[in-house]
């Protein structure tokens, strides 16, 4: 069991490599750096699944990849954000808030870039269900984290365990 669920994160949008809609079909929000470094240390790398929303908006269904990206080698870990909402416009510099509910799957590398896809969609389709399935982690959709007052400065960041505020 992972004892560091659920884990609540807020933080501005900021442009990440353009690899999420450009080559894998899934736009990512990714989180500053500052964000990705206050996970705990005991955070492990992998496929996450939870709920998130823009700017105080509707509360959606979500996949956060945590970690390095082995099939791009990445430099830094990143915590990038698929919503499982089709937005019509650019978030970049949106306050995004995300709990992140369960682990879905360590990261890992691929053979091709379609493994990765293939990967990215059964994990998409995993997340819906299991977020259907679980009444508890439905309810964390409405967590007050969510509804709560709005922040006036969309730099403010704050990530916080197991509850929210």
């Amino acid at each position: 069991m992972l004892n560091y669920l659920p884990y609540y994160a807020s933080g501005c949008i900021v442009e990440g490599f353009r690899r999420g809609s450009s080559e894998l079909g899934v736009p990512t929000a990714n989180y500053p750096l500052e964000v990705v470094k206050s996970l705990p240390c005991c955070f492990k790398t992998g496929i996450y699944y939870g709920w998130a929303n823009v700017d105080n908006g509707p509360v959606y269904k979500m996949v956060m990849s945590i970690g390095w990206n082995p099939f791009y080698n990445n430099k830094e870990k990143s915590m990038e954000t698929h919503i499982l909402h089709d937005f019509d416009c650019d978030l970049y510099g949106s306050l995004l808030k995300t709990c992140i509910a369960g682990f879905l799957r360590p990261e890992k590398n691929f053979d091709s870039l379609e493994d990765l896809i293939r990967a990215i969609q059964e994990d998409k389709c995993l997340a819906k269900d299991l977020l259907d399935a679980d009444e508890s982690k439905r309810a964390l959709q409405y967590s007050q984290f969510f509804y709560g007052t709005c922040k006036e400065n969309k730099n403010d960041k704050d990530s916080q365990p197991n509850g929210g505020t």
